[in-house]
């Protein structure tokens, strides 16, 4: 079991408040959220707010005061046996500062007492604004609080930032502890991936297929699916964020599964398209041969020094050319990508962030321009096809949805495919799927 140690959080925190230069953050976790009734959804931690302190609890906010003198502190839920009988352990403040590498650690109900003493005479707050309501009308209660003691010489921060300005920049940048932890949750991924096209046959219901991608993340340690997992079958390949996941499987058809791991927090993001019978039809395989050679084309720009829209601009070039000889669209290449008309058919990005939430953060622009790759950087490559019944489409390829998607890391040298033992070449998957029938 891989797990980053109170001295990695400790050092991520260091970092954060040398980047501020002076003042004070304060980022709260996540609430925990009702699903129906007083039935709670599985908790899962704020993601700025886990990469800070690795405390996966409720209830719970760090403080950071950067300058001369930086201090780290944490606010979580009092011990209190009773509570732990019918819902299980709690740090406690005592354990948790020395557990996860805080100068101090309080009960989260003095956070609005002890607030205000810890932005006096501060220069600036950072913290997430515009998320919840209910945070920022206590966020300007604190800073009420101080400005009532102006007439003792104590002065409230000037400027209000958004934490995401530093967070957002440092996240996108894996350091070799989250990279590992990102290979287990694609090595995961890729199992699971394997596993339901050993299991898939004809007649069975999509839902069955979704529950052996479920078992095998769990029973490799996964903390639970990064994302609610699209399992599509026949024209359902063609819906890109099909999730209802009910519909029997057919012979002949195509199933794409556009599924992922979270260990640790950290995200795994594959997508894999498949015949139910393990044969590729002979129009299924053309088309799934024009996105594999856009998404190799694609992964092969994604290297330093390369503007983030390479990958795709690359993607979009090859599935213009795989359009026009699979007929779907008449004209110039040029004149396809420049007019849009490739969009009938591919109508999304090639790829997003990666990191603790699927779709991560940080910037795709700065100052106007597209960011250049550099190393460390997590991504996803997923050109795909969307071949729907209408005017024009040739008889046979009506109903064929292709995507085919990895996780990737840019590295010093170019990059690092995460998922590739997850099988994606023609002949693979046959071969893998052939072996259990």
């Amino acid at each position: 079991m891989l797990n980053l140690s109170p001295a990695h959080y400790r050092q991520r925190r260091r970092r954060v408040m040398h980047r501020m230069a002076e003042g004070v953050m304060v980022i709260a976790t996540a609430p925990e959220v009702i699903r129906n009734r007083d039935s709670h959804y599985p908790y899962r931690p704020d993601s700025h707010f886990w990469w800070l302190s690795g405390f996966g609890e409720p209830e719970a906010v760090v403080v950071l005061l950067a300058g001369r003198r930086p201090r780290h502190y944490l606010f979580c839920r009092a011990k209190d046996p009773e509570r732990e009988v019918w819902e299980g352990f709690r740090w406690g403040p005592k354990a948790a500062r020395t557990a996860f590498g805080f100068d101090a650690a309080w009960p989260i109900d003095q956070l609005d007492r002890r607030l205000p003493d810890l932005l006096a005479d501060q220069p600036a707050l950072h913290t997430l604004f515009g998320i919840d309501p209910a945070w920022d009308a206590r966020v300007v209660g604190w800073l009420n609080a101080v400005r009532a003691r102006e007439r003792s010489g104590i002065s409230a921060p000037e400027v209000l930032v958004d934490a995401t300005a530093i967070l957002d920049e440092m996240r996108l940048i894996k350091d070799a502890a989250e990279v590992d932890l990102m290979r287990r949750a694609a090595d995961i991924s890729a199992s699971a991936h394997r596993r339901a096209m050993q299991a898939c046959r004809p007649g069975m219901h999509e839902y069955q297929v979704e529950a052996e991608l479920l078992h095998e993340f769990r029973r490799h340690g996964a903390d639970a699916p990064a994302y609610p997992a699209i399992v599509a079958g026949g024209d359902n390949t063609c819906v890109l964020h099909y999730v209802a996941n009910d519909r029997p499987l057919r012979d002949g058809d195509l199933l794409l599964i556009d599924a992922g791991a979270e260990y640790r927090g950290y995200a795994g993001d594959i997508t894999r398209t498949f015949p139910v019978n393990g044969r590729f039809g002979g129009a299924q395989k053309a088309a799934y041969e024009v996105v594999l050679a856009a998404q190799a084309a694609a992964i092969a720009e994604a290297r330093p020094g390369r503007p983030w829209h390479a990958p795709h601009d690359t993607a979009v070039r090859v599935l213009t050319e795989g359009m026009k000889e699979l007929k779907l669209l008449k004209g110039t290449v040029d004149g396809l990508i420049e007019s849009g008309a490739y969009r009938r058919f591919y109508m999304h990005r090639t790829g997003h962030w990666l990191g603790l939430d699927v779709h991560d953060v940080g910037d795709y622009k700065v100052d106007g321009e597209w960011r250049p790759l550099q190393p460390g950087m997590a991504l996803t490559v997923e050109p795909g096809l969307y071949i729907r019944p209408g005017p024009g489409v040739p008889r046979g390829l009506e109903n064929i949805g292709i995507r085919i998607e990895d996780d990737v890391l840019v590295t010093e040298t170019g990059c690092e495919v995460l998922t590739a033992a997850a099988p994606k070449a023609v002949a693979e998957i046959e071969e893998v799927m052939r072996g259990d029938r």
